[in-house]
């Protein structure tokens, strides 16, 4: 891991041929939207989908950057949280898009975290057959993952994000100002993202973390060069596998476990947001790794301690409320969409920043497992 750089804006070019877009980092980024976009965009209309929680607090600041850069906007205001990526919202969003006259070279503007971001970027991808997207990220998650890449979707009884499409952003603006307003329950869960990358394969990164964590929970220069590092780490991996055909379904590193929890919660998140879902199941990976006997145990409880650290579930225990039996868990699991011919596929590792995609893996392993996390 360098040195933490003095710059306090920072800038990550994703690399994709005639559809690369940069990912800029730093503080008061809002106020400067409108004259980011004009600069690279063609089209002189927006509209804006943002929820309940983040409009009053930015929404007007964005509409005022757009008006002075000649953008005319629109607004879509939500109901916040994990049930809103539904397509009943989906369908209102598509609607006010539509009834704007967003034309193709104009843009649809996420304002808000990974929820709004899904929602808005499945909006763009399908609108007109796709439509310019501009990502502005509000939680500490949406910055350092989902508001990278290109992935978008809604929610399905059957599962999270089983629906939607590939559709890139053209330019991602993380203003870092913005996260002194999340709670810390909030900042926390996006932390887990950013271990993440240090888990995939990226060692000094998790050593580094490790010793400068309350730095970056603190803010300045510190929280920058960590969001800097994780959007630059998974633009290396979209850029070498943007659908996810192989190398990319490292990024789900604790997710499969972790969206099955979320879905045994039926996505509520007073008991379980996505970030302490993918904590716990990183640690979960990490145990069912040693399980295998591929990693060392010692690893596993490396994980856990730091994730513990900064204030993180690391145990299903820890989840308010019943859980469902390992077997309703495991129905879950198998409707991951790293599924394939119908044989499990996990991210598994061989020691820390050593993970690997496992396919084929024993379902009764995994089940027998799960019983041993989580006996009835």
């Amino acid at each position: 891991m360098n040195a933490i750089a003095a710059s306090t804006n920072r800038k990550v070019n994703v690399p994709l041929g005639d559809r690369a877009y940069d990912i800029l980092i730093g503080p008061g980024l809002i106020a400067r939207a409108g004259a980011e976009i004009a600069a690279r965009l063609k089209g002189r209309k927006a509209a804006i989908i943002t929820d309940e929680n983040v409009g009053p607090l930015y929404l007007n600041a964005l509409v005022e950057s757009l008006t002075a850069s000649g953008i005319a906007s629109s607004a879509l205001v939500l109901p916040a949280g994990e049930k809103t990526k539904s397509f009943e919202h989906l369908m209102t969003a598509c609607d006010k898009v539509l009834e704007a006259r967003i034309e193709r070279n104009d843009c649809v503007i996420a304002l808000g975290g990974g929820v709004i971001g899904d929602l808005s970027g499945f909006v763009a991808g399908i609108v007109r057959r796709g439509v310019r997207f501009v990502q502005i990220p509000t939680s500490l998650l949406s910055q350092v993952d989902s508001s990278v890449g290109g992935k978008t979707g809604i929610n399905s009884r059957h599962g999270k994000n089983l629906i939607g499409v590939f559709h890139q952003a053209d330019l991602v603006l993380a203003d870092t100002d913005v996260l002194n307003t999340l709670s810390e329950r909030e900042f926390r869960a996006g932390y887990a993202e950013v271990a993440k990358y240090g888990l995939i394969d990226k060692p000094d990164f998790f050593a580094w973390l490790e010793a400068n964590w309350q730095s970056v929970f603190s803010g300045g220069a510190a929280r920058i060069e960590a969001i800097a590092a994780s959007c630059q780490a998974k633009s290396d991996v979209v850029v070498a596998d943007e659908h996810e055909n192989s190398q990319r379904a490292l990024l789900n590193l604790g997710h499969t476990f972790g969206h099955a929890l979320e879905a045994a919660t039926a996505y509520d998140s007073s008991r379980l947001v996505h970030g302490e879902g993918v904590a716990i199941g990183m640690v979960l990976a990490h145990e069912f790794s040693a399980r295998m006997n591929l990693a060392s145990p010692d690893d596993a409880k490396r994980v856990e301690r730091h994730l513990r650290e900064v204030g993180l579930p690391t145990r299903m225990s820890e989840i308010p409320g019943i859980l469902p039996p390992a077997e309703v868990l495991m129905d879950a699991i198998a409707q991951d969409k790293k599924v394939k011919g119908g044989q499990l596929t996990f991210i598994l590792t061989r020691g820390i920043g050593q993970s690997f995609v496992a396919n084929d893996v024993p379902a009764s392993e995994v089940l027998s497992f799960l019983k041993e996390k989580h006996p009835q």
